[in-house]
C-alpha cells in the first residue's frame, strides 16, 4: 500500500505577514555541478516576492530545489515550519506548493481542457474551472484546441490555470512574461494582483524588473548562486542604478 500523506501540519493560509517559506544555507547540485552556494531568503504569507538576476544566476534552480527537482540539495527549506529537505516532489506538492515552469509544460497532444484537468487536486481550496475561466477567458474559448494551436500567451495562461486547480497556496512562477506581447503581460500582472488579493502567496522569477515592480512587495537579487541583496518595492526607484548593475541592463 502507498504511504499515506498528511497535510494537517500546514495550514491553508498563513496570517498575513507571517513567514510561510524560509530558505536557509541552501546548496544545490546538478550532477557534479554546484549551482547554489548558500541561498537565504523568506517569503511571507500573502505577499509576492521576486528573484531577480541575470541568466545563470541560480533563480530557476532555487525554485526547483524548493520542489525537490534537483539531484542533490542541502540546507533548510521550511514551509510553515515543515522541513522539505529530504521529501520527494510529490510530498512537497501535497503540502501546498506548485511550480509553473518557464517552458510551461503544455502537452501538445492534449486539448486545453485535458491539459487543465491533468494534474491532480492535492489539497482543498483550489480554483474551479469557472474561476479559472474568469481569470483567463481565452481558455474557455479555446477549450477544444490542441496544445500546439495555442499562442505563447494562451499557453502561459493554461500553465498558470493548471496549478491553480491543485489547491496549492504557494505558487512559484518562472519567467511568466518571457516572450509575451505587452497586452498579455498586463493580463498576467492583473492575475497576479488578483491572486494575491485572494490570499495566495507567490514567488516569482523575473528578468523584467519593470514588470516585477508592478506586482511584487520585495525583490531578492541573485548572483552566482547566492542572494546578494534585498530591495523592498517601495525603494525600487531609488535603487535603480544598483539594479541596472546587478542585472546588466
Amino acid at each position: 500500500m502507498p504511504e499515506a500523506v498528511t497535510t494537517a501540519t500546514v495550514p491553508e493560509r498563513q496570517p498575513a505577514g507571517a513567514v510561510l517559506l524560509e530558505v536557509a544555507a541552501l546548496h544545490a547540485w546538478y550532477g557534479e555541478s554546484h549551482i547554489l552556494h548558500g541561498v537565504d531568503f523568506d517569503v511571507r504569507g500573502g505577499e509576492v516576492a521576486t528573484l531577480l538576476g541575470r541568466n545563470g544566476a541560480g533563480k530557476t534552480t532555487t525554485l526547483k530545489s524548493i520542489m525537490g527537482m534537483v539531484g542533490k540539495r542541502t540546507g533548510s527549506i521550511t514551509l510553515a515550519g515543515t522541513q522539505l529537505i529530504g521529501l520527494p516532489s510529490n510530498r512537497i506538492a501535497r503540502l501546498g506548493i506548485a511550480i509553473c515552469p518557464e517552458e510551461r509544460g503544455i502537452f501538445a497532444s492534449l486539448n486545453v481542457e485535458e491539459n487543465l484537468l491533468l494534474p491532480p487536486v492535492v489539497r482543498e481550496g483550489g480554483l474551479g474551472a469557472d474561476a479559472i475561466f474568469g481569470l483567463f477567458p481565452n481558455l474557455k474559448e479555446r477549450l477544444r484546441s490542441q496544445g500546439t494551436k495555442l499562442s505563447g500567451g494562451e499557453q502561459q495562461m493554461l500553465a498558470i490555470g493548471r496549478i491553480l486547480r491543485t489547491g496549492a497556496r504557494l505558487l512559484m512562477l518562472d519567467e511568466p512574461t518571457e516572450g509575451l506581447a505587452p497586452v498579455i503581460v498586463e493580463q498576467i500582472g492583473r492575475t497576479i494582483a488578483r491572486l494575491k488579493a485572494e490570499g495566495f502567496t507567490i514567488l516569482l522569477v523575473e528578468q523584467n524588473f519593470h514588470f516585477a515592480a508592478t506586482v511584487a512587495d520585495r525583490h531578492y537579487i541573485v548572483e552566482h548562486g547566492r542572494i546578494v541583496d534585498l530591495v523592498p518595492n517601495a525603494q525600487l526607484a531609488a535603487s535603480m542604478d544598483k539594479l541596472h548593475e546587478y542585472l546588466g541592463v
